[in-house]
């Protein structure tokens, strides 16, 4: 999560949410990384988890990415949570609580819905002050 926090720090450089997420392989290596990039690429999807993701499947070579572990600096929106679902990732660890977006817990529990066909272990709250000093930091600079 350290390395997520530190990774978000990157996105204040093109005035995007400091986000960060990784995925990690059942051994613990790191085979994707990605931050937050919207406004740098002007792309709504352009969220760290995706781009995380997306950098996972390019890895590994392969969109199942049953034995990941997605490490994010903050609790994945419904969009996000609709990747790890369709990724097929058994494990999400966030740090940050999004109690106006979150689909792990906090406003929708998607990634844990018995109606689905996948569901996911969800560790919420790691490392979550120093995710959320991140974050109110560039709101209260952007308000």
């Amino acid at each position: 999560m350290r390395r997520a926090i530190d990774d978000a720090r990157v996105a204040l450089e093109t005035g995007d949410v400091p986000v960060a997420a990784i995925v990690l392989d059942g051994e613990g290596r790191v085979i994707g990384t990605g931050r937050n990039e919207r406004e740098a690429r002007q792309d709504p999807t352009a969220h760290a988890e995706i781009l995380a993701l997306r950098a996972a499947a390019e890895t590994t070579g392969d969109w199942h990415l049953t034995d990941a572990t997605l490490v994010v600096t903050l609790e994945p929106c419904v969009m996000c949570a609709g990747a790890v679902l369709s990724a097929r990732v058994p494990t999400v660890v966030f740090g940050a609580w999004d109690e106006k977006a979150g689909a792990a817990g906090s406003v929708y529990d998607v990634l844990r819905d018995r109606r689905l066909n996948h569901r996911v272990e969800v560790y919420g709250g790691v490392e979550a002050a120093a995710s959320a000093a991140l974050l109110d930091d560039f709101f209260t600079q952007h308000r």
